[in-house]
């Protein structure tokens, strides 16, 4: 069974097409690893955590700002395809 991650955002705060971008990016990107994205309004007021399966991969609030999606897309490759390579986004 392929992972699945999940973008919890803040309605409230307005993070919808935030989290909508970043699920559509790692859509693109790991087309034949995910097992899909999902986005989840949160209960919770300036929310913004990912999670692959039920592990936290990044956490708003603990980081104090936003994952750059290059940071993010090599996060996730890390995690459910470490051989495989992400061209541009690889280069410091």
């Amino acid at each position: 069974m392929k992972p699945v991650i999940t973008i919890e955002y803040c309605p409230k705060c307005g993070w919808l097409l935030r989290a909508a971008y970043m699920a559509q990016e790692l859509l693109t990107t790991f087309t034949d690893d995910l097992g899909g994205v999902t986005l989840r309004p949160s209960e919770t007021g300036g929310a913004f955590i990912i999670r692959l399966n039920d592990s936290i991969l990044f956490d708003r609030k603990e980081a104090g700002h936003f994952p750059e999606i290059k940071w993010l897309k090599q996060l996730v490759r890390d995690q459910v395809n470490p051989e495989k390579s992400l061209g541009h986004s690889d280069r410091p």
